[in-house]
């Protein structure tokens, strides 16, 4: 199945990041959020990347028009009706992205591809909640998006063939490179990355370390580009809980405890760069 059209559903960091690709490497793509402005702010975002890009030599101003052209928004889910694939971006909930692919698996042709971007929950959970189970897959971008190579492709029990190759040529297409990854908590990347983030707060939470130091001994010791800490930020100390909670409920091992500093920063609500504070202040 080659794939022409898709819908990208949720207009946060990830999801925007996924249209952009996208329309970079000629597909049309659609937006959607639940939240109108939301997806008015992504749209501006894109442009604001596209021009950039434009500014700076990297794009013709030919080309930045043909991108942002092939972006279009919508604010109905069956609007999705006709799209070759639909790539879920949403908050890592279980229950919401359940939710979310039971309602487009009514709405979308029998033929398209359900994909998530989940960086750790059941791609066979959520296939669960459709009636096409062999059309349900993970797909997850690494962020930024733009700049970053891999899509990690995760198989559901039931995932077909057909499914995996149609999801890994399009992610050649957008000029990723796919590696396979089998369905379980955390995948490969975040059951190793996570941890290691986690280890890094307990550092912070027992006085080993400042912030600032532990960071600079991955970045010259490690030859890490961005600290552990600095990534924890970037990534969402929101996001970076739910990983580690699942982890831990899935494999129901203590190494996977989340450290109580970062349970503590998220109830406080600094959550990194989208907050202005975690363990750095962000102006």
């Amino acid at each position: 199945m080659t794939i022409h059209k898709l819908m990208v559903v949720g207009a946060g960091q990830m999801g925007c990041g996924i249209v952009q690709s996208s329309a970079a490497s000629g597909l049309q793509v659609i937006l959607y959020d639940i939240t109108p402005a939301r997806v008015q702010q992504g749209i501006a975002n894109i442009n604001e990347n596209v021009l950039r890009d434009v500014v700076k030599g990297r794009r013709s101003k030919e080309e930045g028009e043909e991108i942002v052209g092939r972006i279009s928004s919508c604010y109905n889910l069956e609007d999705g009706v006709g799209v070759d694939i639909v790539i879920e971006a949403i908050s890592e909930n279980g229950q919401l992205k359940e939710d979310l692919f039971s309602k487009l698996d009514s709405i979308c042709a029998p033929n398209t591809i359900l994909a998530s971007n989940t960086s750790s929950l059941s791609i066979t959970r959520l296939a669960a909640a459709t009636k096409r189970p062999h059309k349900v897959i993970g797909m997850h971008f690494m962020n930024p998006v733009p700049r970053m190579p891999l899509v990690e492709i995760i198989r559901g029990l039931a995932t077909s063939d057909e499914t995996y190759t149609s999801v890994s040529e399009l992610s050649r297409q957008l000029g990723k490179t796919p590696i396979e990854s089998g369905d379980y908590p955390g995948f490969v990347s975040n059951r190793v990355l996570m941890p290691m983030i986690n280890e890094a707060i307990f550092c912070v939470y027992e006085g080993v370390a400042t912030p600032q130091s532990v960071d600079q001994m991955m970045k010259l010791g490690m030859n890490h580009p961005m600290g552990p800490l600095a990534l924890a930020d970037f990534i969402g100390l929101d996001t970076s809980l739910a990983i580690m909670e699942v982890l831990q409920q899935g494999f129901g091992d203590s190494k996977y405890r989340p450290c109580p500093l970062l349970r503590q920063y998220v109830h406080a609500g600094w959550l990194g760069r989208k907050s202005g504070r975690g363990f750095y202040i962000y102006e």
